[in-house]
């Protein structure tokens, strides 16, 4: 049951985001549908006794995956289907509790905290570009083949 619950939530999460910001209508069933394969990779990393920084950088390398097959599929930006997608991932908790624990005068805690999501934030970042990277590979060599074959 945990499972689903996880599922929906990130689903309307991913959906939701992509109404704030402005996404077309028929692209936030995608949204959502990207955030919650991000989410799931995470959650089952997670599960799984996986390092959160390693499973957030797996997860939103697939998302940003996802996100290019979906752009180009229905020829939209990608940058609509990466942010609604990344959002379930992103460490708001805990940066609000590294915040609150500097409050209460708790800096070990609050350090470590911050740290930690601060290499999130990071592997978030990392595994978006990485995926763009391969990405524009990919493409150089199409082209490179398909260049050889005119000649």
């Amino acid at each position: 049951m945990l499972i689903i619950e996880q599922l929906v939530t990130s689903f309307i999460s991913a959906a939701a985001f992509g109404i704030i910001f402005n996404a077309p209508k028929q692209s936030l069933f995608k949204c959502g549908i990207v955030g919650m394969l991000g989410w799931i990779i995470y959650i089952g990393m997670s599960l799984n006794d996986a390092d959160a920084v390693l499973a957030t950088l797996l997860a939103s390398f697939v998302v940003a995956v996802i996100s290019q097959v979906f752009a180009k599929m229905y020829r939209t930006p990608v940058i609509i289907f990466s942010v609604a997608g990344i959002i379930p991932l992103v460490p708001g908790g805990l940066a609000y509790d590294a915040m609150r624990n500097f409050v209460q005068n708790d800096y070990n805690a609050a350090i470590n905290l911050a740290a930690k999501a601060f290499m999130i934030s990071g592997s978030i970042a990392i595994g978006l570009i990485f995926s763009e990277v391969i990405n524009q590979v990919i493409r150089n060599a199409r082209l490179n083949v398909s260049a050889r074959r005119m000649r």
